[in-house]
Order: C-alpha cells, then sequence, then structure tokens
C-alpha cells in the first residue's frame, strides 16, 4: 500500500470517526465506510480505526469477522450473496446455485477471474416468504428460478 494511499486513509478515518463523536460507536460506520470505498478492510485500515476510536484491533476485527457483509480481503467489485436457509433450500436454491455456478464458471466461496464477482452464500436475507432469494451488492432478488438468477447476472457482468 502506497504512504500516500495509507495518508488517505488515516484521514478519511479521522475526519469521519470526528463526524460519528470519535468513540466505540462510530466502529460500525467507519468500517462500512472503508469497505464500500476500498472494497474492503484491509489491516492497516482495522489498525487505525482501533488507534483513532481508541479500542484493540481485536475489537476491530472481530466485529469484522462476526458480519458476513464485512470482509477483510478484497472480493470481486460485485458479490452476489444466495440465501442458504432452509426455506429457500425448499424453495429450489439448489437449481439457482448450479445455474449460478454455470453462468459464471466459478463455484460459491470464489471470485471470477476479471474481478467482477463474487459469490457468498449469506444465512439469510429475510425474505423467506419470497425465496429462493439473492442480493446482487445492496439489490435484493425473489422468487428465483434458474432462468431468472442468469438474467440478473447477465446484467451484472
Amino acid at each position: 500500500m502506497l504512504v500516500l494511499e495509507k495518508n488517505q486513509i488515516s484521514a478519511e478515518i479521522e475526519d469521519l470517526a470526528g463526524y460519528y463523536g470519535g468513540n466505540r460507536t462510530a466502529l460500525l460506520p467507519l468500517l462500512q465506510f472503508i469497505q464500500k470505498k476500498y472494497n474492503h478492510i484491509s489491516d492497516f485500515a482495522q489498525q487505525e480505526i482501533a488507534r483513532v476510536l481508541d479500542i484493540h484491533p481485536v475489537e476491530v476485527y472481530a466485529v469484522i469477522s462476526f458480519y458476513s457483509f464485512l470482509h477483510s480481503e478484497p472480493k470481486g467489485r460485485n458479490i452476489v450473496r444466495l440465501c442458504r436457509t432452509i426455506v429457500c433450500d425448499m424453495a429450489g436454491k439448489e437449481k439457482v446455485e448450479k445455474a449460478v455456478e454455470r453462468e459464471l464458471g466459478i463455484k460459491f466461496g470464489e471470485t471470477t477471474h476479471d474481478g467482477r464477482i463474487t459469490l457468498e452464500f449469506t444465512n439469510c436475507l429475510g425474505m423467506c416468504d419470497q425465496g429462493p432469494a439473492m442480493i446482487v451488492n445492496e439489490r435484493v432478488y425473489t422468487k428465483l428460478d434458474p432462468e431468472k438468477a442468469c438474467k440478473i447476472l447477465s446484467e451484472v457482468k
């Protein structure tokens, strides 16, 4: 990571922490901001957040590792998450899963070679009455079948 980028990240964290009060209540908004801007929360950013909020770096990492929508490693520019609850399983999630993997040429847990799309499972999208459900970045899609899921992915590609 370049020194210039590190300085920029440090300044952004300090500014945003001040905006949110400079205490541990700023942790989640800071993590969300850094991830949205840099596509992940680097070790350096975690250390800086801990320093600015005067908390232990382990606390920062614990929050990142707890929430499935936060990550410390780079992912694709678009993240496709398929719900894997029993309700979505019963509604045909497995067929959607196989179609999505075929369409992209990768398995869940992987990222396309061009870095455009990462496939992940998520435990619940809160759409149990409309499964199978999938979220692409921040947009939720429901009542999926293999064809509908592949059409959505072709628009993302």
